[in-house]
């Protein structure tokens, strides 16, 4: 277990518009701005999505290396991130253009999962071409874990790519069709993973603080942000990114995590510092 803790900011993903909250950013320089002033919060990890002016979704590598070259102008000691998820229906050559934007991790989902009124799908070959081609890009997987059932495949994806080491793994708990973002989904989840693993658990929508603070109970990470909830309370939508930060970022505090130092999460996280 780590004292420090590490906050993943997650400001856009591909689902979440203006909708949904006016202060979802879309452009690179939006994004940018969003992941200085989360990083000023305590964010030490941007998990990307790359959208398009209007707010399309897209994993087109030349938007995602302007984009990250927006954020490492904006916070240099970010660590950066980037999606190969990207949204519902995608190819898998599509999904894979952001590692063109050379981030220092990318994440790797470990099986298909219902995802509101789609399928996202990670048939167990993709998983191995995606793992593949994380590796060779010479890009830290993070595995995402949607489910259940997603532990064991993260665990046959680790010895059949193979993947050296200790991983880190995200619980992405409460998307309609996964696991449920209860306390239990964490702790149960996290009882599961092998020695040396580490691990962060986002919570979306009102599950949110709910699964932060079990995970800063139970010695994980955080990930937040509009990709995952718009709100900051019931009925009041939060502000920016940084506002969601902030509040995770005190609870540690007085849980006795102080949030990680920008080289301290890289050493937390297996990454060079």
């Amino acid at each position: 277990m780590s004292d420090e803790l590490v906050i993943t900011v997650a400001p856009c993903g591909a689902e979440t518009t203006r909708e949904h909250n006016p202060a979802v950013p879309y452009t690179p320089a939006e994004i940018a701005a969003e992941a200085r002033r989360s990083f000023e919060a305590g964010a030490r990890m941007i998990h990307v999505h790359a959208r398009w002016d209007d707010g399309v979704p897209t994993q087109d590598a030349g938007r995602y290396r302007d984009t990250v070259a927006a954020i490492r102008q904006e916070a240099p000691e970010m660590i950066v991130q980037v999606s190969t998820g990207g949204a519902i229906g995608m190819t898998a050559e599509e999904r894979l253009g952001s590692l063109a934007a050379r981030p220092e991790m990318a994440t790797l989902t470990c099986g298909t999962v219902n995802f509101g009124r789609g399928v996202f799908e990670n048939p167990a070959p993709l998983m191995l071409e995606f793992a593949t081609a994380i590796l060779a890009a010479g890009v830290r997987p993070e595995l995402e874990i949607f489910d259940l059932g997603h532990l064991d495949n993260a665990g046959w994806l680790a010895a059949k790519a193979p993947l050296e080491g200790p991983q880190h793994h995200d619980f992405v708990l409460g998307v309609p069709g996964g696991a449920a973002g209860t306390p239990a989904n964490v702790t149960l989840m996290a009882g599961r993973l092998p020695d040396g693993a580490t691990w962060s658990a986002t919570g979306i929508g009102r599950s949110h603080l709910p699964v932060a603070m079990t995970a800063i109970a139970a010695g994980g990470h955080v990930r937040l942000g509009f990709e995952d909830q718009v709100e900051y309370e019931r009925g009041r939508l939060a502000s920016s990114n940084a506002e969601l930060v902030e509040r995770v970022a005190r609870i540690g505090e007085l849980s006795g995590r102080p949030v990680a130092s920008p080289r301290r999460a890289r050493e937390i996280l297996g990454l060079a510092a």
